[in-house]
């Protein structure tokens, strides 16, 4: 591997001057606060012994309720049976769930997975999977699940921004029916979403939701959000570990207090709000750049993922005012070296040089120093180069025009001239 200079010293950061808010900032920060103060939440282990006395009656007071209700016909979720399986630690997860659903009352617990039940039975739920909906041209825009969080959990994307467009809409939502095939759809992905899951005791049981909020037509879709949110309360218990919302409008309150009659106090502790601006440094909190699509300031492109792990990137940050200098040495010549690089929010200037280690020679500019005006690309820069002398490549991140501290993230590889042998960061 091959070794990196570290990066300089940050340069001390003045102290903005404060600013006036409007009512509109007001409302928004309100809303965030209120969101984002039980980030903290945990998932919890499912280990029996986690469990409180009154938690461990509950669960056995359900197991009994569902004994004497199964009328010999035995229960399952997931392929996972709930009757008749005294061996099986995933029964306890499953069952748990629904319990933490109703707040550990077995008799509500009892009553919503036997709806449950019914519902996939008569949704066809469990082969859904299979199915052929023709959404084809909505994978990876509109809902999919894409990567894991920092913790092991899959991501699911959702977007709905394309809806803006009236002919969009009326194919998709036109009618009872066209609804009725996309919340089928939807279901399908969260069923991708859940057998990603290991549903044991310590394992990973949930996902995580990035909902992206931008350009999307409220009211319009204001029927359908609601029958999505139904139909996954009651049938997808605990199946999310936290909620991440990204691009939020100012009228982000008002959809909130809409939503919220929906949702039980339980769901409204995991989420996350994220503003415009603010989306890269939110999302690195919980997912890794590799795994963060280029659309919101990773370095996934799609596709990437189909071939196994991706590279690892590394992580750093650039004050307001701060210029950072990105060494890659010990390059032989003939090598060529290959670079990702994405910085959250851009508005700063960018270059990239190689400098030869032998004395006299002259120094070459790969890629002239540039502003990068913010948002005005979706894709990380990419680029490679091939040296003909030993020496060292340095990026430059020069952020001396803003006092906007930014999160950024790069990775390279460095591929030697005689061997196969790939060095990476």
């Amino acid at each position: 591997m091959e070794k990196q200079s570290p990066l300089p010293k940050p340069t001390p950061t003045p102290t903005p001057t404060p600013t006036k808010r409007s009512l509109m900032s007001s409302l928004m920060e309100a809303a965030s606060t209120t969101l984002t103060r039980s980030s903290s939440f945990k998932e919890d282990s499912y280990f029996p012994t986690h469990l409180k006395p009154s938690e461990t009656k509950a669960l056995n007071d359900l197991k009994s309720l569902l004994s004497s209700s199964s009328n010999s016909k035995p229960l399952s979720l997931w392929s996972i049976p709930l009757t008749d399986s005294p061996d099986d630690e995933r029964t306890d997860v499953v069952l748990l769930k629904f319990l933490r659903a109703r707040d550990f009352n077995p008799a509500q617990a009892h009553s919503m997975l036997l709806r449950c039940v019914e519902w996939r039975e008569s949704f066809k739920a469990d082969g859904i999977l299979e199915e052929e909906l023709g959404f084809k041209d909505l994978e990876g825009i509109v809902a999919y699940m894409h990567g894991w969080d920092r913790d092991g959990h899959p991501v699911c994307y959702n977007a709905y921004g394309v809806f803006k467009e009236r002919d969009m809409y009326e194919r998709v939502f036109g009618d009872p029916e066209k609804l009725a095939k996309f919340l089928r759809w939807r279901v399908q992905v969260m069923e991708r979403g859940v057998k990603l899951l290991q549903l044991r005791p310590g394992g990973v049981n949930s996902i995580i939701q990035v909902t992206d909020l931008k350009d999307m037509p409220k009211r319009e879709l204001r029927v359908a959000s609601n029958q999505i949110l139904s139909l996954f309360q009651d049938n997808y218990p605990e199946m999310v570990a936290r909620k991440v919302f990204i691009n939020v409008p100012w009228y982000f309150s008002m959809l909130y207090s809409v939503i919220s009659p929906f949702l039980t106090e339980r769901t409204k502790s995991k989420f996350v709000i994220a503003k415009e601006g603010n989306v890269v440094e939110t999302l690195y909190k919980f997912i890794r750049p590799e795994f963060v699509p280029v659309q919101y300031g990773g370095l996934s492109r799609p596709g990437d993922l189909e071939n196994g792990p991706p590279k690892p990137a590394s992580e750093f940050t650039i004050k307001g005012g701060e210029k950072v200098n990105l060494e890659i040495d010990g390059i032989e010549a003939g090598a060529t070296i290959t670079w990702d690089i994405v910085v959250g929010g851009w508005e700063l200037e960018y270059g990239a040089e190689f400098e030869p280690s032998a004395e006299g020679s002259y120094t070459i500019a790969v890629e002239k120093t540039r502003r990068i005006a913010a948002a005005s690309t979706e894709e990380p820069i990419h680029n490679v180069f091939t040296s003909k002398e030993a020496g060292k490549m340095v990026l430059s991140i020069d952020n001396t025009g803003s006092r906007r501290r930014k999160v950024a993230a790069y990775r390279y590889f460095v591929r030697k001239p005689t061997t196969t042998t790939t060095s990476t960061n």
